[in-house]
This record gives C-alpha cells, structure tokens and sequence, in this order.
C-alpha cells in the first residue's frame, strides 16, 4: 500500500504452497463452496460481480477452514490437554464443532454481548461458554488466563500460520472458479482472512488485486497501516470483524500485498445486509457484507470490475436481521411515520384511516395518545405508521388525508424525503 509506514518488504508467514497443502487436507472435511455470478449485486454497484459463498460452510462462516487445519496438527498430547479460544462467534463455532470432530476438549471465551445465536450454535457442537469481557480484547485476557490455569491451547482467531493457511484456501478456490477475476473485496478483522487470501490469489494471478473492507467503528487496520492509534466509537453490526488489534503476522501482509482498504459506515453495512438477502436471497451477518459494503461507498473503484465478493459468514442474529429489513425499508421511503393532532371527536380516527385506505396505505401501527401533556385536554395525538410504495406514493397519501380535512406531519427521522 502506497505511503505506509510498513511498505518494506517482510517475510510471509505462510507460503502459497502451504495454503494449497492445507487445500488438499480440507477436502471431504470443509465444502467447496461456490463462487457465483450475481448479476443484481452488478447493477446495484455497476462492477461485474461474483460472490463466493462462505456461508454456506457447516458453521455457516469461512473460520472452520482455518480452525481444522490448526486443530488437527495438534500432537496427541496438546489434544488430550484440550484446547481454548477467544471469539466474537464464528472462530468460536468453527473450533467447537472440529474439536468435537477431532474428539478435543474446547472452552470458548466469548464477549458478554455476542449474540445468543452464536452462543447456543457454539454450546450445541459440545464446547464450553464461558461470557467474559466487553470486547475480543478483554475476552483475549480472560481466555489466555483460563488457558494458563487449565493447560489447554489457545487457538487464536486470526494470529497463527495455520489459521491463515486455512483461510487462504477461499482465495486459491476463488481464482481456480473465476481466473478473469480483477480484484478481491475481503472484510478485516484481524487480517487471518485477507492475508491468507492475498498470499494464495496472488500465486494464481501476480495483479490480482486485493482490496480490505472494515467497518468504521473499528477501522483497526487503516489506524495501523497509516501508524496511529485507532478509535472506537461504538457497538458495529459487523461484531465479526470488531477487532482492535491486527494480527502481527497478518500486517505486514496486509502492508504488502492489499492495495487498499475501504472503511465503510454502519448505514452501508446494513444496506449491504438487506442487499444480499432481497437481490441474492441469501443471509450476510454484517462482517460478511462489509465487502458489498465497500462496492456501495467506492463505486467508482469497482466500476466495470471483475469483482469477487468474499460473504464470509451469514450467522445473523434474526432480530437483528429483521430491524435492519425494517429499517432499508424505511430509508427507502417505503415505511413512514405521520403524526397529527386533532379535537377528540367520535369518527375521527376512522375519517383518518379511512383516507390513508383510499389512497392504498397499509397503516401497519396506530399510536392514539390522549395523554399527551403537550396538547389541550380536548384533542388527541395520533401517530401512524404507513407502509408506502416510493415517496411518490407517500404524496399521494398526504393529499389523500389533507383531502379529507385533515391536517397531518411527516416524521422525517422515519423513511421518506416528502
């Protein structure tokens, strides 16, 4: 990467020849899963695009590549002392269900506010929880310690050769499916994936490029490339690549190989959730999205591109995918808040509805609040919740009510530009 403090040229920690050693040990183990066109991700972001689908592993996430290649090179004896590791989800399942295979003992130490899906996935392959910390970091301390006091092995997330020798299959698996592929679009973590990924496509195709996606609130690998300390600024969607420390052994392939990262906003994270399961009918967790994410901020980067899309896990919590469905629709004016005031009168309420009705509004919620301190005793505050086609179909519903003598707001914090 251009103007970077670690640009000089560094040992990789794994060689091409590793990675396709690792290959031949996941077949029959791991699914070769499929790297397909999707033709309305290309008209969305004007890039000819392919998405390789890791979701589709056993674990539903690219991490059991990795965590199997580690687990099953372990000696007899670091087996029977059993194993620990740390993670968001993903890493945490990919080693419970291979320690499980393998017949190893695994405890997981997880952040307090992983979502309860990847917990119960975690707890159902037979491993130990154990809730500790707030992030990945304090969770590391929490699992390091354990493993001191318990002898097992730690299997660190992203951090080892045989982590990101594993990884780095999806790359060789990618550039054999789609040889005319221009450039890789890779979500960041702590760098096991792209790194792996950079190693191994680059073998195939040496310009191939290799581009990062990292969600904002934790741009970890931008503040380190650029040699500064990050910030964080709050709880992400993409919870899966929520890293505060790059892995030493992935920077500097990362410095050397990527050519850029694209840091992408919390608004495009969820498009790119919402994109992937209404244009492609598939679940992206927000760490699996982030590369879509970074098509949609940089179009013009990709334009015309052959691009691959790496969606690296899809182990959504369901209420989480369902608020940000709710709230796509809501950015694309297609669900509105209206709120009014009138005198408390029999029949009002249903002149109101009525008229929402005749113009083809769904009304989805009405809040009818006579205790609004802010009004006089004699009216009502009434606020209703639309589901509309396009902003021109929220006009025709606005005239419709103002039609009926009545007078009415949009909320414009929720959906629509009216």
């Amino acid at each position: 990467m251009a103007d970077n403090p670690l640009q000089a040229p560094a040992p990789l920690p794994v060689t091409a020849a590793e990675i396709a050693d690792a290959a031949e040990r996941l077949v029959g183990i791991t699914a070769h899963t499929p790297c397909l066109p999707a033709p309305r991700l290309s008209a969305l972001t004007g890039a000819n695009v392919w998405v390789k689908y890791e979701n589709m592993q056993a674990i539903g996430a690219f991490k059991e590549r990795g965590a199997y290649i580690k687990l099953s090179g372990l000696s007899e004896a670091d087996r029977r002392a059993g194993v620990a590791a740390m993670s968001a989800g993903n890493h945490a399942q990919a080693v419970a269900y291979h320690a499980a295979r393998l017949g190893i003992a695994a405890t997981i130490v997880m952040p307090e506010r992983t979502p309860s899906v990847k917990i119960a996935a975690t707890e159902a392959h037979g491993a130990t929880v154990v809730l500790a910390g707030e992030t990945l970091a304090e969770s590391a301390v929490h699992c390091a310690a354990l493993a001191e006091r318990e002898g097992r092995i730690v299997i660190h997330p992203y951090d080892d050769r045989d982590i990101i020798r594993g990884q780095g299959t999806v790359g060789l698996e990618m550039m054999r499916a789609v040889p005319e592929l221009d450039t890789i679009v890779v979500p960041i973590g702590g760098g096991g994936l792209i790194a792996g990924i950079a190693i191994a496509a680059k073998s195939l195709k040496a310009d191939v490029e290799i581009v990062g996606a990292e969600a904002a609130l934790y741009a970890s690998a931008t503040a380190a490339l650029a040699g500064r300390s990050p910030v964080f600024s709050g709880p992400t969607i993409a919870e899966g690549i929520a890293v505060k420390t790059v892995g030493t052994l992935t920077l500097p392939v990362i410095a050397a190989l990527v050519s850029r990262v694209v840091v992408v906003e919390e608004p495009l994270l969820e498009r790119a959730v919402n994109a992937y399961l209404t244009l492609q009918k598939t679940v992206a967790e927000g760490a699996g999205a982030a590369g879509l994410a970074a098509l949609l901020a940089e179009p013009e980067g990709f334009r015309g591109k052959n691009v691959g899309l790496v969606l690296c896990g899809g182990n959504i919590d369901p209420r989480l995918l369902a608020s940000i469905m709710v709230r796509e629709l809501a950015r694309e004016g297609r669900i509105i808040a209206l709120e009014c005031a009138y005198p408390d009168e029999p029949g009002l309420l249903a002149r109101l509805t009525s008229a929402v009705g005749s113009a083809g509004g769904n009304i989805l919620e009405v809040i009818h609040n006579r205790l609004d301190l802010g009004r006089l005793a004699r009216e009502t505050s009434i606020r209703l919740i639309v589901e509309t086609r396009d902003d021109g179909h929220t006009r025709r519903v606005i005239a419709a009510i103002e039609a009926a003598d009545l007078s009415v707001r949009l909320d414009e914090h929720i959906g629509g530009q009216y």
